[in-house]
Protein backbone atom coordinates (compact mmCIF):
# COMPACT_ATOMS: atom_id res chain seq x y z
CA UNK A 1 0.00 0.00 0.00
CA UNK A 2 2.78 2.55 0.96
CA UNK A 3 4.85 1.45 -1.91
CA UNK A 4 1.96 2.24 -4.41
CA UNK A 5 1.34 5.24 -2.32
CA UNK A 6 5.02 6.10 -3.06
CA UNK A 7 5.25 5.94 -6.72
CA UNK A 8 2.00 7.39 -7.27
CA UNK A 9 2.96 10.77 -5.78
CA UNK A 10 5.48 11.79 -8.53
CA UNK A 11 2.48 11.19 -11.25
CA UNK A 12 -0.02 13.12 -9.39
CA UNK A 13 1.99 16.10 -8.76
CA UNK A 14 3.32 16.36 -12.56
CA UNK A 15 -0.40 16.13 -13.55
CA UNK A 16 -1.61 18.62 -11.01
CA UNK A 17 0.65 21.14 -12.38
CA UNK A 18 -0.25 19.72 -16.09
CA UNK A 19 -3.74 20.41 -15.06
CA UNK A 20 -3.58 23.33 -13.26
CA UNK A 21 -1.68 25.16 -16.15
CA UNK A 22 -4.66 24.10 -18.59
CA UNK A 23 -6.86 25.62 -16.10
CA UNK A 24 -4.74 28.90 -16.52
CA UNK A 25 -4.61 28.63 -20.48
CA UNK A 26 -0.81 28.58 -20.46
CA UNK A 27 1.82 26.53 -22.39
CA UNK A 28 2.97 24.44 -19.54
CA UNK A 29 5.28 22.77 -22.05
CA UNK A 30 7.05 26.07 -22.66
CA UNK A 31 7.61 27.08 -19.59
CA UNK A 32 8.74 23.80 -18.46
CA UNK A 33 11.42 24.46 -21.68
CA UNK A 34 12.22 27.93 -20.10
CA UNK A 35 12.51 26.62 -16.66
CA UNK A 36 14.90 23.35 -17.58
CA UNK A 37 16.88 26.46 -19.60
CA UNK A 38 17.18 28.52 -16.48
CA UNK A 39 18.21 25.51 -14.78
CA UNK A 40 20.90 24.83 -16.54
CA UNK A 41 22.42 28.12 -17.19
CA UNK A 42 22.18 27.90 -12.75
CA UNK A 43 24.47 24.24 -13.33
CA UNK A 44 26.78 25.64 -15.48
CA UNK A 45 27.83 28.76 -13.04
CA UNK A 46 28.08 26.69 -10.12
CA UNK A 47 29.90 23.59 -11.96
CA UNK A 48 33.27 25.66 -11.07
CA UNK A 49 32.29 26.40 -7.51
CA UNK A 50 31.71 22.33 -7.14
CA UNK A 51 34.99 21.66 -8.99
CA UNK A 52 36.68 23.34 -6.43
CA UNK A 53 35.02 21.74 -3.33
CA UNK A 54 35.94 18.23 -4.11
CA UNK A 55 39.52 19.23 -5.04
CA UNK A 56 39.59 20.85 -1.30
CA UNK A 57 38.45 17.79 0.21
CA UNK A 58 40.67 15.51 -1.66
CA UNK A 59 43.47 18.10 -1.02
CA UNK A 60 42.93 17.95 2.79
CA UNK A 61 42.52 14.20 3.14
CA UNK A 62 45.32 13.20 0.99
CA UNK A 63 48.04 15.96 2.22
CA UNK A 64 47.53 14.36 5.53
CA UNK A 65 46.16 17.99 6.73
CA UNK A 66 42.82 16.19 8.29
CA UNK A 67 45.14 14.15 10.36
CA UNK A 68 46.61 17.28 11.33
CA UNK A 69 44.03 18.90 12.50
CA UNK A 70 42.34 15.91 14.46
CA UNK A 71 45.51 15.37 16.57
CA UNK A 72 45.31 19.28 17.29
CA UNK A 73 41.75 18.86 18.45
CA UNK A 74 42.10 15.95 20.33
CA UNK A 75 42.53 17.61 23.49
CA UNK A 76 39.23 19.37 22.79
CA UNK A 77 37.39 16.41 21.60
CA UNK A 78 38.08 14.85 25.01
CA UNK A 79 36.67 17.73 27.22
CA UNK A 80 33.65 16.77 25.76
CA UNK A 81 33.92 13.54 25.92
CA UNK A 82 33.96 13.10 21.57
CA UNK A 83 35.08 10.14 20.38
CA UNK A 84 38.68 11.31 18.14
CA UNK A 85 37.63 9.07 14.64
CA UNK A 86 34.35 11.68 14.61
CA UNK A 87 36.95 14.79 14.27
CA UNK A 88 37.50 13.88 10.25
CA UNK A 89 33.36 13.39 10.26
CA UNK A 90 33.43 17.07 11.60
CA UNK A 91 35.75 18.60 9.62
CA UNK A 92 34.87 17.02 6.22
CA UNK A 93 30.73 17.83 6.87
CA UNK A 94 32.01 21.61 6.60
CA UNK A 95 32.45 20.83 2.77
CA UNK A 96 30.73 17.69 1.50
CA UNK A 97 28.16 15.03 2.86
CA UNK A 98 29.40 12.63 0.77
CA UNK A 99 32.81 12.66 2.21
CA UNK A 100 31.27 12.92 5.92
CA UNK A 101 29.27 10.14 5.08
CA UNK A 102 31.78 7.79 3.53
CA UNK A 103 34.08 8.59 7.11
CA UNK A 104 31.21 7.55 8.95
CA UNK A 105 30.50 4.36 7.29
CA UNK A 106 34.26 3.48 7.87
CA UNK A 107 33.40 4.33 11.49
CA UNK A 108 30.69 1.91 11.50
CA UNK A 109 32.73 -0.49 9.99
CA UNK A 110 35.45 -0.40 12.93
CA UNK A 111 33.25 0.34 16.05
CA UNK A 112 29.72 -0.68 14.84
CA UNK A 113 26.72 1.33 14.21
CA UNK A 114 25.34 0.96 17.49
CA UNK A 115 28.53 2.13 19.24
CA UNK A 116 29.52 5.73 20.77
CA UNK A 117 31.63 6.47 17.79
CA UNK A 118 28.90 5.34 15.20
CA UNK A 119 25.76 6.92 16.82
CA UNK A 120 27.95 10.37 17.73
CA UNK A 121 28.88 10.46 13.61
CA UNK A 122 25.32 9.63 12.83
CA UNK A 123 23.85 12.29 14.95
CA UNK A 124 26.64 14.80 14.15
CA UNK A 125 25.97 14.40 10.07
CA UNK A 126 21.95 14.73 10.68
CA UNK A 127 22.31 17.73 12.51
CA UNK A 128 24.51 19.51 10.38
CA UNK A 129 24.71 20.72 6.91
CA UNK A 130 28.08 20.99 4.74
CA UNK A 131 28.49 24.67 5.36
CA UNK A 132 30.61 25.74 2.76
CA UNK A 133 28.90 23.60 -0.48
CA UNK A 134 25.72 25.00 0.35
CA UNK A 135 26.69 28.48 1.09
CA UNK A 136 28.58 28.72 -1.91
CA UNK A 137 25.78 27.29 -4.28
CA UNK A 138 22.86 29.44 -2.62
CA UNK A 139 25.29 32.53 -2.71
CA UNK A 140 26.22 32.08 -6.59
CA UNK A 141 22.86 31.00 -7.53
CA UNK A 142 20.83 34.24 -5.86
CA UNK A 143 24.44 36.28 -7.02
CA UNK A 144 25.72 37.57 -3.84
CA UNK A 145 28.87 38.84 -3.38
CA UNK A 146 29.15 40.56 0.05
CA UNK A 147 27.80 37.81 1.94
CA UNK A 148 28.70 40.33 5.64
CA UNK A 149 27.21 37.79 8.49
CA UNK A 150 25.77 35.07 6.06
CA UNK A 151 28.87 32.50 6.86
CA UNK A 152 29.36 33.49 10.59
CA UNK A 153 25.46 33.23 11.62
CA UNK A 154 25.93 29.94 9.72
CA UNK A 155 29.43 28.52 11.67
CA UNK A 156 27.72 29.64 14.68
CA UNK A 157 24.65 27.67 13.82
CA UNK A 158 26.60 24.38 12.84
CA UNK A 159 28.48 24.96 16.09
CA UNK A 160 25.26 24.75 18.06
CA UNK A 161 24.25 21.49 16.20
CA UNK A 162 27.48 20.00 16.59
CA UNK A 163 27.47 21.01 20.65
CA UNK A 164 23.74 19.23 20.79
CA UNK A 165 25.17 16.34 18.72
CA UNK A 166 27.30 15.21 21.22
CA UNK A 167 25.10 15.86 24.06
CA UNK A 168 22.35 14.17 22.68
CA UNK A 169 24.45 11.14 21.93
CA UNK A 170 26.10 11.06 25.07
CA UNK A 171 22.79 11.07 26.62
CA UNK A 172 22.06 8.41 24.87
CA UNK A 173 24.63 6.19 25.01
CA UNK A 174 25.35 6.55 29.10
Amino acid sequence: MLTTISNSIIPMVISAVVLYGCIKKTNVYEDFIDGAFDGMKIVVELVPTLIGLFVAVRILNDSGALGLITTALKPIASLIHTPDCVIPVIITKLFSSGSATSLMLNIFNDYGPDSREGLTAAIILSCTESLFYTMSVYLMAAKVRKSRYIIPCALLSLGAGIIVSILLANMLVS
